[in-house]
């Protein structure tokens, strides 16, 4: 089995300035460079926006300051500087308190096509970009407070929700043409020609349907599901999602399209 990078976090200084030495800028310009070639096809067009308004660039690894002086101006967040991964708890409260969690270190050249941890690049490049429009904004800080009032059973749904529409969502024009608003497509170039294919299944956003939807971390999604617009998150944040979250557990799980995961090591 191949050796899991352990990753630490850099720390800011004390004018928030985060030093990165140059070869971690060269793995963000390279991952920039690869990915940014597929955006003005694939990606809707409310992320290109929020790319262009951000200023990010492939020469190096952007300040979180820069960002959330563009954040604050559009939607009222900003970014919180966190290790890795958090728990739950801290997740959903960093979310309902407008705060965006970005861990500050970058994967290594052995992990560049598939990280177990989210890095910067996932994290700025792949969500930042669109918590710039109104409606996403709205829905993710709708999220935060719905999830910190949830119990430790229901977090496990809303983790459902998260995964489908913020991690790897799509939109579905009426002409069935579709494009990408999920940071998890958006910050890999492999998942983003593999979603654009005609492997996945692709089935229109229905609220239970989704939070019935098993997935894995560690494979190209089986299933994604399609609103028609970035606007459509208004309507998902005007459902009653916890009676959603109910009926969910009523009905039980949607079998998996995907093979369990090998307990080998």
């Amino acid at each position: 089995m191949s050796k899991i990078t352990e990753y630490v976090a850099r720390q800011p200084d004390a004018n928030g300035h985060i030093h990165y030495p140059q070869e971690e800028h060269d793995i963000w310009r390279e991952l920039y460079l690869r990915q940014v070639g597929n955006l003005s096809q694939y990606a809707c067009p409310e992320y290109r926006q929020g790319l262009k308004d951000l200023g990010l660039s492939g020469e190096k690894i952007p300040q979180l300051t820069e960002i959330d002086k563009v954040l604050l101006e559009t939607s009222g967040w900003k970014t919180s500087a966190v290790p890795a991964l958090i728990s739950f708890e801290r997740f959903f409260e960093l979310l309902a308190n407008r705060e965006f969690p970005v861990a500050t270190f970058i994967r290594s050249k052995e992990e560049f096509d598939y990280l177990r941890e989210p890095d910067i690049f996932h994290e700025v490049f792949g969500h930042c970009p669109l918590l710039t429009n109104a409606s996403f904004a709205r829905f993710s800080h709708a999220y935060g407070k719905l999830g910190l009032a949830a119990s430790k059973e229901d977090r496990v749904y809303l983790a459902r929700l998260y995964w489908f529409t913020v991690e790897f969502g799509l939109l579905q024009a009426k002409d069935s043409s579709l494009l990408i608003y999920g940071g998890g497509i958006l910050s890999s170039p492999g998942e983003t020609q593999y979603a654009m294919g005609d492997k996945p299944l692709v089935k229109p956003f229905n609220l239970v349907d989704v939070l019935r939807t098993p997935y894995r971390i560690d494979i190209m999604q089986p299933v994604y599901y399609a609103i028609e617009s970035i606007a459509f998150l208004d309507e998902i944040v005007n459902m009653d999602i916890m009676a959603g979250v109910r009926e969910a557990k009523k009905l039980g799980l949607f079998e998996p399209l995907f093979e369990p995961k090998s307990k080998a090591g």
